[in-house]
């Protein structure tokens, strides 16, 4: 460790001057190229690119978005192999660490004494990446082309999907049990990247946490909000057409109360009713007595002549 260079970046992100007695410094495993709990990996590629995007950002607890929750700034990331080890799919083992910095204060002290303790160990970082491949087929697990499940075995082969070319990096937090066995990672994703239906499906695929940035949440919000304007105007619109066919049937079925026509049409969907207008006609069913506009107008009344 330079500790001359450390302060010389840490005091790139400070706007008063830092001395080595004013900081703690130490060191994290970010996350790896090994498969995790939810049988995802990052490519080394993805972490050669994450660690420069990693510089900066903070250190929080659990994922909070509360700014007094920042403890803590990444100052420095790097790519380091663990000799003698192998990630679960036979490749060699590669952490991304981070050197990060906190203020020696009171509020902190509690928190250095447990993380000098190894009490406060396990992280997790948020992040997005914009690809995620089958480890099986190569296949985007996004387009919904692959078949694979993960974590189930294809022959020799495990199935797990591989995280790569990441588009920004958020944070890290120290959590309880991280998705990665030894660091953690909870995986997020870019919405300005795929449609709001590959958005969902991630969503729901995902085993562990997701994180968002405002934006994202924003951009999720205002998707949110065009449904339930969508969903009230699709509402409005059955109430309208129920009225419509309820009307109609009363002029075909004037011995049936309306108030019961009008209970039937209100259960019925758009489809039924829809069905119903258009075999109610313009001018509804005609009853089998009914005269024609044509018959009355043509009529003499020869019927009731003697």
């Amino acid at each position: 460790m330079n500790s001359k260079t450390d302060i010389e970046k840490i005091n790139s992100f400070s706007r008063k001057k830092l001395t080595e007695s004013d900081v703690y410094i130490f060191t994290v495993k970010l996350c790896n190229n090994d498969v995790d709990r939810d049988y995802e990996k990052f490519s080394l590629a993805a972490l050669d690119e994450l660690a420069p995007l990693f510089v900066g950002k903070t250190g929080i607890f659990d994922h909070s978005m509360k700014s007094a929750d920042q403890k803590a700034r990444i100052f420095d990331a790097f790519v380091e192999r663990e000799d003698g080890r192998t990630t679960l799919d036979g490749e060699p083992f590669y952490n991304l660490k981070a050197k990060v910095y906190m203020l020696r204060n009171e509020s902190n002290k509690s928190l250095i004494e447990e993380i000098e303790a190894g009490i406060k160990k396990e992280v997790s970082v948020s992040c997005s990446m914009s690809e995620s491949r089958c480890s099986v087929c190569g296949k985007d697990k996004r387009s919904g082309e692959c078949t694979h499940k993960s974590g189930v075995r294809y022959g020799d082969q495990l199935a797990f999907t591989v995280l790569g070319s990441p588009t920004d990096a958020y944070e890290f937090s120290f959590v309880a049990v991280p998705a990665q066995r030894e660091a953690g990672v909870t995986k997020a994703f870019g919405t300005k990247e795929y449609d709001m239906e590959n958005v969902l499906a991630t969503i729901k695929s995902c085993a562990g946490e997701v994180t968002l940035t405002k934006a994202q949440a924003d951009e999720i919000a205002s998707y949110i909000e065009e449904l339930r304007e969508g969903a009230k105007l699709g509402e409005d619109y059955k109430k309208m057409l129920s009225k419509d066919v309820a009307g109609r049937l009363a002029l075909a079925l004037p011995q049936v109360d309306a108030s019961l026509l009008k209970s039937v049409t209100a259960v019925m969907t758009v489809k039924e009713l829809l069905g119903f207008k258009e075999g109610l006609g313009c001018g509804g069913i005609t009853p089998q007595l009914a005269k024609s506009d044509e018959k009355q107008k043509n009529n003499d009344y020869s019927q009731f002549r003697i």
